[in-house]
């Protein structure tokens, strides 16, 4: 899932604790214009492969990654397909290990995900699994997300193995096979006797560009929220539809989603969103703006909690939120409910707990008939620390194609492998610098989805930059 924050579209605030120290800008890659042509076509290849839930293309798309890099110089034993039933299907996982010289230094992983949402060939304007090009832009399903980052780093790794190039820390590719359906690839990485060992990692899938009057913003997803899903019922022993009766589910279950449509969480901050809220305010203009600037001094200020009930844009970064997004009811149009079921979905802030979120619910609900239960087990994730140094090289890698752009820490609302990562001690951190023009180039999950080419070439001189550099001895801190 790629994310991105609302823009914070100009220079950091100087007097952040966030902000990035200015540095001469990395030398570029000496990219070839064969080597950009090889990237665009392992784009173009995997995104035909249709590895939606359910078409068993999972292996065979770690497959055709791994026959790259062996045919780069990577050793087999140095590859690992990690393959698992899920349902009636196969999944998969790619782990790669680049060994490097120092065995004392622990390991660097990318991660990505191979998988991506089904799309419907007649909602778009051309197959959604045959790629092509129009106008600058590849078209495919997952071009964006994720299969542009996987192709970058595939394509990076096999370069600088065929240069010969050492790094001192290992690098480890981690691609996992179900981040857009469960994760269970991923938690099966993060326990891979390679990865788990990860000092960090670096997400390919997460923290992404925007490009706007000629003005670039970047932003290193460093935390994300809990995705939570609750099952909020209703029930009873029905009858017939000629003698209604006081208790009715759909009614019951009614007025409980009312109260959860009026039910506030309490704005909260961590250091990623204290950063990003200070920057929003002075960004800001107007109400919204001396709203924000109110809350950062005094959170309980419900006048200003009010006033930005208007600009959803920014307070899903500001407190947990939970929706109502699916109905169940009733059996037959003649007899009154036995049962009525929403799904509720939450988004939580960091360090608040899943079941804290459901006795809150039962609480506005107030109805002790109304049963709340947790879809499945969710992952609660922490904040990964603020890292000064791997920041900086994340700047420049990011300035060898954008020479002045902006880059700050961020914090998702969405869902990403990150989260499982985080989860399980490895801090995580979004580092792609994949330049969207938003909203038109905002496309994932939706129809023709598209990525520039342009900005996907540059990836290339990104992720070779970035590589070589958190690869040192002492770098990255």
């Amino acid at each position: 899932m790629l994310t991105s924050l609302p823009s914070c579209r100009r220079l950091l605030a100087a007097v952040s604790p966030f902000a990035i120290a200015l540095a001469t800008p990395a030398l570029a890659a000496d990219i070839t214009e064969a080597e950009k042509q090889e990237a665009r076509a392992t784009l173009t290849e995997i995104v035909s492969i249709r590895t939606a839930e359910g078409h068993g293309q999972l292996p065979r798309i770690a497959q055709t990654l791994a026959s790259k890099l062996t045919a780069a110089g990577f050793d087999e034993e140095d590859i690992q397909i990690i393959e698992l039933d899920k349902g009636d299907e196969k999944i998969a996982a790619l782990v790669v290990r680049y060994e490097g010289s120092d065995p004392s230094l622990k390991p660097i992983a990318v991660l990505g995900h191979m998988d991506v949402v089904d799309a419907l060939a007649e909602n778009w304007e051309s197959d959604p699994f045959v790629p092509v090009v129009r106008e600058g832009y590849l078209y495919g399903r997952g071009a964006v997300d994720n299969k542009a980052g996987i192709a970058a780093v595939t394509t990076t790794f096999a370069r600088l193995k065929r240069s010969g190039f050492q790094p001192e820390r290992t690098l480890l590719i981690a691609f996992s096979g179900d981040e857009e359906t469960g994760m269970t690839t991923t938690r099966a990485l993060t326990q891979h006797p390679w990865v788990k060992e990860a000092e960090f990692a670096l997400n390919s899938d997460a923290g992404s560009g925007e490009v706007e009057n000629g003005k670039y913003t970047f932003n290193i997803q460093s935390a994300e929220k809990t995705f939570a899903t609750y099952f909020v019922s209703a029930s009873n022993r029905g009858g017939h539809s000629s003698a209604p009766r006081p208790d009715n589910a759909i009614y019951d279950l009614a007025r409980a989603l009312l109260e959860i449509e009026e039910l506030e969480f309490p704005v909260q901050f961590n250091e990623i969103t204290r950063g990003t809220v200070s920057r929003l305010a002075e960004d800001t203009p107007g109400e919204a703006g001396a709203a924000l600037k109110t809350l950062l001094t005094n959170p309980t200020n419900e006048a200003a909690r009010e006033t930005l009930k208007a600009y959803p844009q920014y307070t899903n970064i500001l407190w947990t939120t939970c929706v109502a997004t699916m109905l169940q009811a009733g059996n037959a149009e003649n007899a009154l409910p036995q049962n009525a079921t929403a799904t509720v979905n939450c988004r939580i802030f960091p360090g608040t707990a899943v079941t804290e979120v459901q006795a809150t619910l039962a609480q506005a609900i107030g109805n002790d008939s109304i049963k709340i239960t947790v879809d499945g087990e969710p992952m609660e994730s922490p904040v990964s620390p603020i890292r000064p140094e791997l920041f900086s090289l994340l700047r420049e890698a990011v300035h060898a194609n954008y020479p002045g752009a902006t880059i700050e820490p961020s914090m998702s609302a969405g869902g990403t492998d990150g989260r499982e990562f985080r989860s399980a001690g490895i801090p995580t951190y979004g580092a792609g610098s994949l330049a969207l023009r938003r909203p038109e180039d905002s496309r994932a999950h939706g129809t023709d989805e598209r990525v520039p080419l342009e900005a996907f070439d540059k990836e290339l001189n990104y992720w070779d930059t970035l590589l070589r550099a958190v690869s040192r001895a002492g770098a990255a801190g």
